[in-house]
């Protein structure tokens, strides 16, 4: 499956459920009846598939997503994608408008292609910048809610990874676990440990004996870049209340009772759901998932066989295991796909022909409250923000790319 069929199939999926519509269709025939497929809109855009000289990653999909304070209508969604792909340099360029409404609150996806009816690749220089100018413009214009400057410090508020080679590992390590309980919402002890590896940091629980009564304990051990340990344990105590094992644990209560009414658990399913419909592989989906400010963690025995997957939102601030998002997003469905070939598949409608529904200015619903972000490291990109381009390198494909070479060192098939 192309990275363009699958975008336009999870889109238009949406609207033959009747959890979505077509807001507007740019350099794409409109049909007589009205009624749309994904083979129509795939056919669309072929030809510019086909005129491709040398661009590598050819699907352009952007979401557009407003504050749940914001009444935006149909005809302001229209309006504002349409002066967004225009001023990005997209106005002559085929795309799809489609406007998703399942997960409780109202936002638009835009499918498009970078690749120009030329074959050439359509500029991109700069483009983090001017998407963030436009939507500031944007912002006023419509009169859109803004973060709150306490908001911008919250969300700017960074935890860099401990290197051990720098020393004063105590120090890094503090730094980190002193204030994370205060930012984020994991329910478990292995949903921790899966945010601490994002910072080179693994805890272990203790147990000892003290006047002839079990004690419970943790300590905190420094990684290297391949996860294996690089310091020697700390005591739980020495970093305070926050990093112990009783404050935690009345923590992982406090954050399973958040999380169970939680939206952004529904727009997370929906990005990592797209995230596997749109990518080919490990590296490619990663690189998805971060430039939605989202981790992937993943747990692999000696045999390389996936055991446990741990998804970081760090929008939202929530760690999620795979399974507790969707019996669909488990271990063992990304080991099936990744270690034996078998990619999961989007069901496909009886009816593949759909018309397009009438959703009459539907209103945002109060319980959006998630604003995608390009990159991972607390970049504020506003109202639109890119889905599959990535950019250079990160972190986990560092980690990933140098398992894969102690992997082919074993002999094994990749």
């Amino acid at each position: 499956m192309s990275g363009m069929y699958g975008a336009i199939l999870y889109n238009q999926q949406k609207v033959d459920r009747e959890n979505g519509a077509v807001l507007l269709l740019n350099k794409i025939p409109d049909t007589v009846d009205g009624r749309y497929s994904v083979a129509y809109f795939n056919q669309c855009f072929e030809p510019y598939l086909s005129a491709n000289i040398k661009t590598e990653k050819t699907v352009r999909h952007i979401s557009l997503n407003p504050d749940p304070k914001d009444k935006v209508s149909d005809e302001q969604f229209t309006a504002m994608a349409q002066e967004y792909m225009e001023r990005m340099g997209y106005g002559n360029q085929p795309y799809i408008v489609f406007k998703h409404t399942d997960i409780d609150r109202t936002h638009i996806h835009i499918v498009s292609t970078c690749v120009g009816v030329d074959g050439k690749k359509i500029p991109d220089d700069y483009d983090h910048p001017r998407s963030m100018a436009i939507c500031r413009d944007l912002e006023q214009k419509y009169n859109l809610h803004k973060a709150t400057e306490q908001e911008q410090k919250q969300g700017n508020k960074v935890f860099k990874p401990v290197d051990y080679r720098r020393g004063d590992i105590k120090s890094q390590i503090a730094s980190v676990v002193r204030h994370l309980p205060k930012y984020y919402s994991f329910p478990t002890m292995g949903s921790y440990n899966a945010l601490l590896s994002l910072f080179n940091i693994t805890a272990e629980e203790v147990k000892g004996e003290r006047n002839g009564q079990t004690v419970n304990g943790l300590v905190y051990v420094a990684l290297d870049g391949n996860g294996n340990k690089a310091s020697n344990p700390f005591k739980a105590s020495l970093f305070g209340k926050e990093a112990g094992v009783a404050h935690l644990q009345k923590h992982f209560e406090q954050s399973k009772d958040k999380m169970k009414t939680n939206p952004a658990r529904s727009v997370l399913k929906n990005t990592v759901e797209l995230a596997m419909h749109t990518t080919s592989n490990e590296i490619e989906f990663r690189k998805q998932l971060t430039e939605h400010g989202i981790n992937m963690v993943v747990r692999r025995n000696d045999d390389e066989r996936i055991y446990g997957v741990t998804f970081i939102d760090h929008e939202s601030r929530t760690v999620w295991n795979g399974s507790a998002l969707d019996r669909n997003l488990s271990a063992n469905v990304f080991n099936d796909w990744w270690n034996n070939g078998n990619k999961p598949k989007l069901k496909t409608q009886d009816n593949p022909i759909s018309k397009t529904n009438t959703i009459d200015n539907l209103p945002t619903k109060d319980l959006f409250g998630f604003i995608s972000r390009e990159h991972s490291q607390n970049v504020d990109l506003g109202l639109f923000s890119p889905l599959p381009q990535a950019q250079g390198e990160d972190y986990e494909e560092e980690q990933f790319a140098n398992r894969m070479k102690k992997k082919k060192k074993k002999g094994r098939r990749l």
